[in-house]
């Protein structure tokens, strides 16, 4: 018979958004066709809770020939000032640290859905490459990651006197299974569904790859 001990050197600890890219599955369910569509789904709920909030009524989100997927808002744009404990922009920490968001408290979102301060953490977690562009407080600022972590740190790009949030992602192909591909038809069914049940809520669907549109 096999002996083997159990100690403390046994237990592995995952840092950041490590556990996110070795266990996928538990976060967006599979590495499949479903669990791509549901990192789309995740960051559009997080601009549907702008709408429910009242500060947003147009999503727009495109399927890119290289199959990267653009979703952008006219929400208030995820803040940008340094979070006060974490000394880091606010927009940063909430891309790189699970359980992190506006939905904990009281008074941001009285309605929300997601996966509540986890879904836009493991989508960076889960792609390439990931952008972020806000536009917010006369500024339109970029940050880049690459597989969860930051690559270049928050720069101003220009000024805007409006307000949005655009999250670019890259699928990572490391991750998911080679068959996996963004089907415009099941992602314009959720869209569909979503915006019938905003009323005020215009969200468009455009993929590249086919000339299609919605």
């Amino acid at each position: 018979m096999t002996s083997h001990t159990y100690s403390a050197t046994d237990i592995t600890v995952l840092d950041g958004l490590k556990a996110v890219r070795l266990r996928p599955a538990m976060y967006i369910g599979s590495t499949s066709e479903d669990g791509l569509h549901h990192m789309v789904y995740e960051v559009v709920d997080n601009s549907v809770d702008e709408a429910l909030a009242g500060f947003c009524d147009n999503i727009d989100v495109v399927i890119l020939a290289d199959s990267s997927c653009s979703i952008t808002d006219n929400g208030r744009g995820i803040p940008t000032s340094i979070h006060p404990s974490n000394n880091r922009p606010a927009s940063e920490v909430v891309l790189t640290t699970l359980h992190t968001g506006g939905k904990f408290t009281t008074g941001t979102y009285a309605f929300s859905g997601g996966l509540h301060g986890v879904g836009l953490s493991c989508v960076n977690a889960l792609s390439k490459w990931l952008n972020l562009e806000i536009m917010r407080d006369g500024r339109h600022t970029l940050q880049t990651f690459v597989q969860g972590e930051v690559e270049n740190s928050i720069q101003t790009i220009g000024t805007s006197n409006k307000t949005s949030t655009r999250i670019h992602f890259r699928p990572d192909p490391v991750i998911f299974e080679p068959t996996a591909q963004f089907d415009f038809g099941t992602l314009s069914s959720r869209f569909r569904q979503l915006a019938f049940l905003n009323p005020g809520l215009t969200i468009t669907l455009s993929d590249e790859r086919s000339g299609d549109d919605t």
